[in-house]
C-alpha cells in the first residue's frame, strides 16, 4: 500500500509534518512497515482541501486531529 502526503506550502501551513510524523509512528506501532509505503510529494493541486493524502491513489483530506481514525479506517481496514 502506497500513502502519499502532501507537502506543499498550503498542506504545510495544514499541518502536514505532524501528519507525516503521526503516520509514521502509526506504521511503526502497528509492525506496518513492509506493508505500507510512506511518501511525499508536493502539491497536489487541492489546496483548498489539504492535507491532502493519497491510499493506493485515492484522494483524501486529513488533519493532524484527524490522522489517527483515517489511519483505521483507510490503513488498517484495507490492509488486515
Amino acid at each position: 500500500m502506497k500513502v502519499v502526503i502532501c507537502i506543499g506550502s498550503s498542506c504545510h501551513l495544514k499541518g502536514s509534518r505532524q501528519v507525516v510524523e503521526k503516520l509514521q509512528t502509526l506504521v511503526r506501532e502497528h509492525g506496518l512497515e513492509d506493508k505500507v509505503e510512506l511518501g511525499g510529494t508536493f502539491c497536489m493541486g487541492d489546496c483548498v482541501n489539504g492535507v491532502n493524502v493519497t491510499v493506493d491513489g485515492e484522494k483524501h483530506s486529513v488533519s493532524p486531529e484527524t490522522v489517527n481514525e483515517f489511519f483505521e479506517k483507510e490503513v488498517l481496514t484495507k490492509i488486515q
